[in-house]
C-alpha cells in the first residue's frame, strides 16, 4: 500500500522549506495531499518565483481548496499517515493549538492529533513570545511535534537549498515512512 501524506503549507517566511518537504515525500514514492493557504501562495511567489506554485501543485497527487472544510483530509477516517505543516506560522500553530479547526489545515492537523497519527510543525518565528511557546507546548501535550527549521551547522551547508533539504528529510524522517533521508552527524 502506498502511503499518504498531508502537506499543509501556511503563509509562514520558509516557502521552500514546503517545496523540499514535497519533493522528499514524491521521491521517496508518498503520495501527497496538498493545501496551501492564500498567504503561502503569496510567500512561495515572493520567495522562491512565480513559478514555485505550479511546480509544488505538480507534485501533490490531490489538491484541496483551503475553505472547504468537508474534504476528505478533514475527516479521520481518510487514511494518511500524518501531516507536515511546512512552513508553520504562529497563527496557524495557535488554531491547531486551540482546535479552532477554522480552514482545512488546521482541520487537518486537529484531525492527525485526535486520531493519534504523526503531525510535524516547522514552526517559523523568532523570537518567540509566551503566547507562542504556550502554544508549542499544548500541541506536544496533544502528541504533535514541533520542528524548528533550525540548520544543522555541523553539516556545514553552503547554500540554502542545502539547509531547506535536510530541515524538510528530518521532517519526513519523523513519519518512519522509509529509511532515513537526512544526513546523520559524525565525528570526523
Amino acid at each position: 500500500m502506498i502511503a499518504r501524506v498531508i502537506l499543509g503549507v501556511s503563509g509562514a517566511s520558509g516557502a521552500l522549506l514546503a517545496l523540499e518537504c514535497a519533493r522528499l515525500l514524491a521521491r521517496i514514492g508518498v503520495q501527497i495531499d496538498l493545501t496551501l493557504s492564500p498567504m503561502a501562495e503569496r510567500t512561495l511567489a515572493l520567495e522562491i518565483g512565480p513559478d514555485a506554485q505550479a511546480e509544488l501543485e505538480a507534485l501533490a497527487t490531490r489538491l484541496h481548496g483551503i475553505r472547504d472544510l468537508g474534504d476528505s483530509i478533514a475527516s479521520g477516517s481518510y487514511p494518511v499517515a500524518g501531516m507536515i505543516v511546512a512552513p508553520c506560522s504562529m497563527r496557524s500553530l495557535a488554531a491547531i493549538a486551540h482546535g479552532l479547526d477554522d480552514n482545512l489545515l488546521t482541520r487537518a492537523a486537529g484531525v492527525q492529533l485526535k486520531e493519534r497519527r504523526p503531525l510535524i510543525l516547522l514552526a517559523r518565528e523568532a523570537p518567540l513570545t509566551l503566547a507562542h511557546l504556550r502554544n508549542m507546548t499544548a500541541i506536544t501535550e496533544m502528541g504533535g511535534t514541533i520542528l524548528p527549521p533550525v540548520p544543522a551547522f555541523y553539516l556545514r551547508p553552503q547554500t540554502t537549498l542545502e539547509i531547506a533539504t535536510q530541515i524538510a528529510a528530518r521532517a519526513v524522517d519523523l513519519l518512519r515512512l522509509a529509511p532515513p533521508q537526512a544526513t546523520a552527524w559524525a565525528t570526523p
